[in-house]
């Protein structure tokens, strides 16, 4: 007999929903033209075949450990209890990093879409582009510090205008497509003039990035499968819902490619959805999609704003950061960590000013920063399966783990140097935390002293490759 509790849960088709809807960000209105800087449309399908696959190892070692261990809360408590505190800090500390870079690449995008109406703020990548983000970043802020969280009617809206505008854009993207663009130059457009890689394994590489980027906050949808009607649904939920994400990101970001030419696209402003679309129906379609897209960016900003918060709390709560980062003020919101995360975005939003493509540097960073606690999941995942001799539950986080690291190496080790910069104030709160709460006598650990060396010296050795060019932002 199926409990009260249990009827009052998702159903599939609702979870497969929520798995879907709950991930999909700005990142697929930008797909496009990202991916068309570096690669035609034979390497993008092929990334995205390896893309899909990787994820859905993550969703499903992300599921299963979920299920298994409910009593988990955040994502850094898998390296805490497979890998010690300070595996638990190095994976709270990168998704922490990782919310507020998000919110970082959330104001470009915002911006270029205010700019198609409102041209002091074209291609968001000037100073009023930058106060104007800053506003909304601190009101934000303000908004969130006061209590107010965003109500279920809200996300309705934000969901409306991600989706409807989405869909839209992919059945005239159908109905546009010309083969003979599409398979001109399906492996290679070195004749168009696009700059970049020639060969296919270079254009694959540069795809890696950009395509993880769409699906960071997939571990998010995972985390909806405690809410299931079924638990035996969670895991259909998850294939399901991956796979169809993977159908609308591989649809919106390869059909334009029938329509335009590589080198075309890789001209187009971000984000590129709202001008292509203008160039498929007219001006009405860029109006559609730029509305749609405000709407849900600052929507998405606000919920982002929230997250890094939580998380620190979480840590907190962990003894892997100090008690402030987990005090609240009278209307139950940690004051701390929201001003101090909103201080961090306002120094990146005038870094931004001096990047070359400050979209893709901020999603990189972004993606970067996460890859380092979905290794964990899948390293814990792998010795939880050990554990309990789950063969098959293990080579799911052999996969996970694997793709996460080799996709790290082929797109580029110098974005994880460069978050190893921002680990550095968080050394500094972790050996505080130890010191307030006296474990191991207040004293980093031998191993953990050896591993903050490591992060220190691949800071500094960042900074200097910026300094010298070596790493161009």
């Amino acid at each position: 007999m199926i409990s009260m509790e249990e009827k009052k849960g998702l159903s599939l088709g609702a979870l497969t929903a929520a798995v879907v809807t709950s991930s999909i960000g700005s990142g697929v209105f930008t797909l496009t033209s990202s991916l068309a800087g570096g690669a035609a449309p034979g390497p993008v399908l092929l990334a995205w075949l390896v893309v899909g696959f990787g994820i859905m190892m993550l969703a499903l070692s992300l599921n299963n450990l979920l299920l298994k261990q409910p009593e988990s809360e955040g994502i850094q408590a898998y390296a805490q209890a497979g890998f010690g505190n300070f595996a638990g800090f190095v994976s709270g500390w990168g998704y922490w990093l990782s919310a507020w870079l998000g919110n970082v690449a959330f104001a470009t995008v915002l911006m270029s879409s205010l700019g198609y109406f409102f041209p002091v703020f074209k291609g968001g990548q000037n100073i009023p582009s930058v106060i104007f983000a800053s506003i909304v970043s601190w009101t934000l802020t303000f908004i969130v510090n006061r209590g107010v969280e965003s109500a279920a009617a809200m996300n309705t809206i934000i969901t409306i205008c991600k989706l409807i505008p989405l869909f839209a854009f992919i059945v005239i993207g159908i109905f546009v497509f010309k083969g003979g663009i599409f398979t001109a130059h399906f492996w290679s457009n070195v004749a168009s003039g696009v700059a970049g890689n020639t060969s296919v394994s270079g254009q694959f590489r540069s795809c890696l990035m950009i395509m993880m980027w769409v699906f960071v906050g997939v571990e998010g949808a995972s985390m909806l499968s405690s809410r299931a009607q079924d638990k035996n649904d969670a895991g259909k939920a998850t294939i399901i819902g991956i796979i169809s994400l993977l159908v609308i990101y591989v649809l919106a970001s390869v059909l334009p490619y029938g329509y335009l030419s590589q080198s075309e696209l890789a001209r187009i402003d971000q984000p590129a959805m709202l001008y292509i679309f203008q160039a498929m129906v007219g001006k009405w379609g860029g109006v559609f999609i730029g509305v749609g897209l405000v709407v849900a960016i600052v929507g998405a900003w606000l919920s982002w704003t929230m997250l890094p918060a939580d998380t620190t709390m979480l840590m907190a709560e962990e003894k892997l950061l100090p008690a402030s980062f987990g005090k609240k003020n009278k209307n139950g919101a940690p004051t701390f960590s929201l001003v101090l995360t909103a201080s961090l975005i306002q120094v990146f939003l005038v870094v931004l000013l001096f990047s070359q493509e400050a979209y893709n540097f901020a999603l990189s960073l972004c993606t970067a920063a996460i890859v380092v606690c979905y290794i964990f999941v899948g390293l814990y995942q792998i010795k939880f399966s050990l554990q309990n001799k789950d063969m098959k539950q293990l080579w799911i986080g052999i996969f996970a783990a694997a793709f996460q690291v080799i996709a790290i190496v082929l797109a580029g080790l110098h974005f994880l140097m460069l978050v190893c910069i921002g680990y550095l104030p968080g050394i500094y709160f972790y050996y505080r935390a130890k010191k307030d709460y006296n474990l191991d006598g207040g004293k980093l650990t031998k191993a953990e002293i050896f591993w903050s060396i490591l992060i220190v010296a691949f800071a500094i050795i960042s900074v200097f490759m910026v300094a010298t060019g070596a790493i161009k932002i």
